[in-house]
């Protein structure tokens, strides 16, 4: 489970402190008369009348065709694969590059945060890994083929009505497209949507062309919510040397270290548990197939996006009652003074979260 600890403890340490000013408040920002962010209040406007973009935002949910396995070629199916099995070690914010456009869909555990900044002739997107992306509102057009491929590509933007319509090209085949290790090439091509509702609440559709890596165009739509008075914190990964050092091996190396467990003991695992992490109510559903154990984790760990709000994984034993998965995350089953299974702890980097077992 080291290995899949270390994984968890990349992404942890992604997500920006607010220990900073902590307790400052805007003075812009409206709010109710419990003074709380007022979500739903009007969306403020610029001088010229434009829907203000300007802020910090955080993609609270992602789905669409960008998901569906049945768009994507074969070799890239491969990669994702492979990305898996390596517990997703080439993801490029673990080697300290830009993440590119794989930040569009991502969440805040994830570093999916960033701050808009808006000004009549450039719109500048701030991520915490000190990476920056300039989408150009000057009326330029984008070249039909960039003679130098970047991490965060080239973009154009348009108003149409109170939509921000951003066309990107550009990009080298380094980044990913998810999380999930989903790779591109260097045909593609994104276009945005920029839809704000109101004070906190906005909606970007995205769609991919990548002829080299889908067999159709594909859609994303996600929904991004204001942070009104959170702070957006530099985080540096090449500062740290001990970070990647730990972070090695696949799952095939875990699986030569399988032991094997009787299935009557396997069986005696299977069952719903419930407890919260970080204050979310979480549901893990143990199930038993052909010999061996399943997890299905609802809501999914990571906030990277997808077309259903959960996760399963294989349960690969390293002890009688220690487990690990593809979550990044350790399973250890617990029994009473009687041998019942009464819970099972799932293991981050913070420690072990006890999750008691609500039905067989």
């Amino acid at each position: 489970m080291h290995r899949l600890s270390v994984s968890a403890l990349l992404i942890l340490c992604s997500m920006p402190s607010h220990a900073q000013w902590f307790d400052w408040r805007s003075p812009l920002v409206p709010r109710t008369e419990d003074g709380r962010p007022d979500l739903t209040a009007s969306a403020p406007r610029t001088s010229d009348g434009r829907i203000d973009l300007s802020g910090i935002w955080v993609p609270v949910d992602a789905r669409g065709s960008l998901f569906d396995k049945s768009k994507i070629r074969g070799w890239a199916l491969d990669a994702m694969a492979e990305a898996e099995r390596q517990f997703y070690t080439n993801d490029p914010r673990f080697h300290c590059l830009p993440s590119g456009p794989s930040n569009l869909p991502a969440g805040a555990s994830v570093g999916g945060m960033r701050r808009i900044v808006q000004h009549p002739e450039i719109i500048v997107v701030l991520h915490s890994d000190m990476t920056y992306r300039q989408i150009h509102m000057d009326g330029r057009e984008l070249e039909p083929e960039p003679l130098v491929p970047t991490w965060l590509g080239y973009s154009a933007g348009r108003w149409e009505g109170d939509t921000l319509v951003v066309e990107s090209n550009g990009y080298n085949d380094r980044s990913w497209l998810t999380r999930e290790g989903l790779p591109h090439t260097e045909q593609l091509r994104i276009t945005e949507r920029y839809t704000r509702h109101d004070y906190g609440h906005m909606t970007l559709e995205i769609t991919y062309e990548d002829p080299g890596t889908f067999t159709e165009p594909v859609h994303a739509t996600v929904d991004l919510v204001l942070r009104p008075d959170g702070a957006l914190h530099e985080i540096i990964c090449n500062e740290s040397e001990t970070g990647r050092k730990h972070y090695s091996g696949n799952l095939e190396q875990s699986e030569k270290k399988v032991v094997k467990v009787p299935e009557e003991i396997l069986k005696r695992y299977v069952g719903v548990y419930r407890g919260t992490w970080l204050g979310n109510t979480i549901t893990a559903t143990v199930t038993l197939e052909n010999g061996e154990l399943y997890v299905t984790r609802s809501p999914r760990y990571s906030d990277t996006g997808g077309n259903v709000d959960y996760d399963t994984s294989r349960l690969i034993p390293q002890s009688e009652n220690a487990f690990d998965s593809s979550f990044g995350l350790g399973w250890v089953f617990n029994v009473d003074e009687k041998g019942e299974v009464v819970s099972v702890s799932e293991v981050h980097v913070s420690g072990a979260w006890v999750f008691p077992r609500v039905s067989p």
